[in-house]
């Protein structure tokens, strides 16, 4: 981590530091405390003497807290330091920081400790446009006060307000920038300063959120660390002679445990939160997608995931947030921008894959669950969903699913998993016009409208609406395997245009039309050669565009790196085509990659040949940790394993890649209560379709 970015984090708070534990957001717009979108800190350094530190050692094992051993001056000569400095610091109730300064010369020394504190209080959502740094040029009013014992810094526009609070244990000369200590530490002495950082969310909406940082679930350092405690003793014991796949199974869970968010409509659940630095908020895709890679380790994210974002579910038309009846959102921030309507976030319904994974996700929940109860509770929700598809989110009245944004300002264009603005192309490079209607969205909508129709014959008592459900999915299956299918290069095309063409790049997109089981069984065959081929396997994983195609970039975005999160589901996709031995190639290609990124695997990384490389070249921009690519290695484990629930029945089918001998899965919970599995080599324990118990 040294001569990095720290980052410690705990529900929808985070902060990201250098490897000196100092913020500048004019070095980085990465740095910065934050919470509920908005950067408390922006400026948070320290300096000994009027000289900055250096770090000697950084240890951020734990994801809510990290210590740094520091000592005064630049590389050249602080191994002759006579002072030493150890930051501790930890987020949770609030940000605290102790502050230990250690005098190892034979004489007293006099020391000048100064900590220079600043917010510009700025929108999370403002930072990520490039053009706009959250550089202070606000609408509102920022003030400083020096109170008793604290700094309070604060922003102001209209109801809607933001403060940060700095207080010390020890006196301390405050002014409206910071916090200076004289010192005297006498030899082979210390001094020992405790800081703690509130912040404070007024408004708007003459709401008063006046809470800490963590929101409805205030705690403590202990309590964080008995929490996460219990958490991994809940999960799913993991076997395995392949020590990298333990490494990256346990920085899965903690990370997972880190990215849970608790929503203020249900303070007591747990949904995943998007990631750091930029989604730390309710993000459905990512919520959704997390919590179904997470099913056989943590179902109860599920369970909140579907609560709130049914909660949230569109009812009415409102083209700024590009809501819809039925349609489940993109996401929900906090900030300015959103609680001024300058930004459609309060919240977002830009997305036109959320609704039929919602549907998707609820039933996937009861097959390993058993839990009806939420099932029937859902089913306004569901139908909902079903009939968005359908109706709204068929918008050229052809039967597909397509998206095209109703806020023409602010609203997005590509409302895919692949959002960004070059995303979408033919293989030439041009953009196609809109609305478009990508492959994988329809592979989703037919997966849905199948699990939408098991749900109610089974749960809601509606036969006539099953039935006709499964005979509109078995026609939209056989008109996309037509309109969709590339003859001469033998693939899927990546999307249909507004006039019905076919959008002909090669892209990771085809992939999840495995998982959703809309290919057709001939045809699968020719899609594995695709992915694993020289274009799209670069022997990390699949690339998100192929070698080739005119806008392919090994370091681009969308158009060419690698995304872990998609591999997971390219690699269920093929499982549930038998292929097994093709998925078990691409989850060898992304472990053996998390163990570069020591086992946490960061929302993308380069897609350049590994014989080029011979490492996985980080992506500069990627998110880590990020939700959906902490759940990557949990759906993998699923797919070695060859985990299937059939009824009460918990039945396996392990191929596992080559460098793993034995991985075994114990208790493992469901409607079966828990059990164990186990595979060995290219054998399964108990034969594909038997009961383990």
């Amino acid at each position: 981590m040294k001569g990095g970015l720290i980052k410690i984090l705990d529900g929808n708070i985070f902060l990201v530091s250098d490897d000196r534990g100092d913020l500048d957001s004019s070095i980085s717009a990465l740095h910065g405390l934050f919470s509920f979108d908005t950067r408390f800190l922006s400026r948070w350094q320290l300096s000994v003497n009027g000289e900055r530190l250096q770090a000697l050692a950084v240890d951020d094992s734990k994801y809510f807290e990290a210590r740094l051993l520091l000592v005064p001056g630049a590389p050249t000569h602080y191994v002759e330091a006579k002072v030493s400095v150890i930051r501790e610091r930890s987020v949770g109730r609030s940000m605290d920081e102790r502050l230990t300064v250690l005098n190892y010369d034979h004489k007293a020394i006099d020391l000048s400790i100064r900590f220079e504190v600043g917010s510009d209080f700025a929108d999370a959502v403002e930072i990520i446009d490039l053009h706009e740094r959250g550089d202070g040029a606000r609408k509102g009013q920022h003030y400083a006060r020096v109170e008793e014992g604290s700094l309070r810094l604060g922003y102001r526009r209209e109801n809607f307000r933001r403060e940060t609070v700095v207080s010390t244990s020890v006196p301390a000369r405050i002014d409206e920038h910071g916090l200076t200590y004289c010192v005297r530490i006498e030899p082979q002495g210390q001094w020992v300063a405790d800081l703690h950082v509130d912040a404070v969310v007024i408004g708007p909406h003459q709401r008063d959120f006046r809470q800490s940082v963590q929101g409805y679930h205030p705690r403590d350092k202990a309590q964080i660390q008995q929490d996460l405690d219990q958490w991994l003793a809940r999960m799913p014991r993991l076997t395995c002679d392949w020590a990298p796949m333990s490494t990256t199974y346990r920085r899965s869970l903690v990370d997972l445990a880190a990215l849970r968010h608790s929503p203020m409509t249900f303070p007591t659940g747990f949904l995943p939160a998007g990631g750091v630095p930029w989604s730390m908020t309710i993000v459905g895709r990512e919520s959704l997608l997390t919590s179904l890679q997470a099913l056989p380790f943590a179902p109860e994210l599920a369970a909140t995931t579907l609560r709130m974002l049914g909660a949230l579910q569109g009812t009415r038309l409102d083209d700024f947030r590009d809501e819809e009846p039925g349609k489940i959102m993109r996401e929900f921030r906090y900030g300015e921008t959103a609680a001024f309507e300058e930004r459609p976030h309060s919240p977002y319904y830009g997305s036109a894959d959320t609704t039929p994974l919602y549907v998707i996700l609820l039933d996937e929940y009861e097959r390993w669950t058993g839990d009806a109860t939420l099932v029937r509770l859902l089913e306004r929700e569901a139908r909902a969903a079903l009939d968005w598809i359908d109706g709204y989110g068929n918008v050229l009245d052809d039967g597909y699913l397509w998206y095209l944004s109703r806020n023409e300002t602010t609203g997005l264009a590509n409302q895919s998993w692949k959002q960004s603005r070059e995303a979408i192309s033919y293989r030439d490079g041009r953009l196609p016009g809109l609305p478009r209607a990508t492959c994988e969205l329809q592979g989703y909508a037919y997966d849905a409208k199948l699990r939408g129709a098991r749900l109610a014959r089974h749960f809601w008592g509606d036969p006539e609406f099953a039935d006709r459900l499964e005979r509109d999915a078995a026609e939209f299956k056989r008109r996309f395997n037509r309109d969709y299918w590339i003859a001469d290069g033998e693939y899927y095309a990546l999307a249909l245009d507004a006039d019905g063409g076919r959008v002909d790049a090669l892209s990771s997109n085809m992939g999840h039309l495995l998982w959703s089981g809309i290919i057709d069984e001939d045809r699968a065959g020719k899609v594995a050669q695709h992915l694993l081929g020289p274009r799209l396997y670069s022997g990390w994983g699949v690339r998100t565009l192929a070698v080739g195609e005119a806008r392919y970039n090994p370091i681009g975005y969308q158009v060419g790196t690698i995304w872990p999160f998609d591999n997971s589901f390219i690699a269920w996709g093929l499982m549930r085509y038998n292929l097994q031995t093709e998925a078990a190639r691409i989850a060898e290609g992304i472990l053996d990659a998390a163990q570069f990124f020591d086992g946490r695997l960061p929302e993308a990384f380069g897609g350049y040949e590994r014989r080029l490389t011979k490492y996985p070249v980080p992506y500069p921009a990627s998110s880590s940790p990020q939700a959906y690519s902490t759940g990557a290695p949990l759906l993998l484990l699923r797919t070695m394993l060859g985990l299937e629930p059939h009824g009460d029945r918990l039945t396996v089918s392990p191929v596992l890649p080559p460098k793993i001998g034995w991985l075994g899965l114990l208790d493992i919970p469901g409607r079966w209560g828990r059990t164990d599995v186990c595979g060995h080599g290219q054998t399964s324990v108990s034969p594909p379709g038997e009961r383990i118990a």
